[in-house]
């Protein structure tokens, strides 16, 4: 590749610099924290005080993911922030997790699994769905996937 090439990799986008300063703090406050108990209440307030920060329309997406994989994920899933995004994780290592669309200025939320997913399907499997509503169709099949990859 010469150096005249426009596709040529210019380095992290503002959005992603963002993410991974949250994700440095997020490990600092959670080295911070005491008990296990402690560790998992506070988790799940800065969960939910993310979601309360979020536009409208991500905002109503994130909470009623949140509200779907912590009863379909219970109780192996704990919520917790996840590069400044409600993650939720089976002995500290993230499962799934919700994008909201704003953070990376994309038109669709994300919800996605991590290789801790177990959705095995073959040898190709989704692991990551464009969310543009939550409908109750669609809280039935998060509430499947989440316990599939829980499983």
């Amino acid at each position: 590749m010469g150096s005249t090439d426009s596709s040529a990799y210019e380095g992290f986008t503002a959005e992603e610099r963002a993410a991974m300063k949250d994700h440095a703090q997020e490990l600092k406050t959670a080295a911070r924290r005491r008990s296990r108990a402690d560790k998992e209440a506070a988790a799940e307030r800065d969960v939910l005080a993310k979601i309360a920060e979020m536009p409208e329309a991500d905002r109503v997406m994130a909470e009623r993911v949140h509200a779907v994989v912590t009863a379909a994920g219970a109780p192996v899933l704990a919520p917790k922030l996840w590069y400044g995004m409600p993650a939720y994780a089976r002995d500290g290592k993230v499962v799934c997790f919700f994008q909201s669309a704003q953070k990376f200025k994309a038109r669709y939320a994300t919800l996605g699994f991590s290789d801790q997913a177990n959705l095995d399907e073959g040898t190709m499997w989704p692991a990551g769905f464009a969310l543009t509503e939550v409908t109750p169709e669609v809280e039935t099949r998060i509430a499947a996937l989440v316990k599939q990859a829980v499983s």
